[in-house]
């Protein structure tokens, strides 16, 4: 079991990397912003999804294999880069036509698929899987039982903080999105704003630094 004393030490490293901006932020802000805090939550609920599957990653040594293998880290930002250039189009297309709206009136991404769009987001993500097998096992203490079981246990814990902070983050950008809405130029702008953190984050990938060999 983790001690109390370093579970308090985690969480504290925990909520400085949640107020850093970062790819996850960007994406439920503004997710929020284009469909309201169903939106938002959508995509927290994704990206804890995909934190979760990272955590088993990191414990059963499956990132490990991957990280070893020199070719991963270029496929899956890739890949990555690819996946968010296709969601800046949908996101395009549907301010183009007009059916972009926040709440539940219209919602041509539904709750579901933003769901997935942020899981699939956040598992291509090679920076997000090298995160997990460095950053959890600083925290980890061999002398208080199987190593496994600690990765597991604070990964948890940090899914669970970070789906309470994107959910509040979601509720406040959906807010934001609710003010926009019914005003002239709303859809495209919202649409606009979903697209351009798209091919932000897309460009973000391809530039991102490959980790030095040790």
């Amino acid at each position: 079991m983790i001690g109390l004393a370093t579970l308090s030490l985690f969480l504290l490293a925990v909520l400085a990397l949640f107020l850093s901006p970062g790819p996850n932020m960007a994406f439920v802000l503004s997710h929020g912003v284009a469909h309201g805090p169903r939106g938002g939550f959508a995509a927290a609920l994704g990206i804890t999804a995909a934190d979760l599957v990272h955590t088993l990653f990191a414990a059963t040594g499956v990132t490990a294999l991957v990280a070893a293998w020199p070719p991963s880290f270029d496929l899956l930002r890739y890949a990555g880069a690819l996946y968010l250039v296709w969601l800046a189009a949908q996101a395009l297309r549907s301010g183009i036509g007009g059916g972009l709206r926040v709440g539940a009136q219209a919602r041509p991404a539904g709750f579901g698929r933003i769901v997935r769009m942020a899981l699939l987001n956040n598992l291509v993500n090679p920076k997000a899987l090298l995160f997990f097998m460095v950053f959890l096992p600083q925290f980890v203490d061999p002398a208080r039982g199987s190593v496994p079981l600690q990765l597991v246990q604070l990964g948890v814990v940090l899914s669970m903080a970070a789906l309470a902070f994107n959910t509040l983050l979601g509720a406040c950008s959906g807010q934001v999105g609710r003010w926009l809405h019914n005003r002239p130029g709303a859809a495209r702008f919202q649409s606009g704003l979903l697209a351009a953190v798209m091919l932000g984050l897309a460009v973000r990938l391809l530039f991102l630094d490959r980790p030095s060999p040790r």
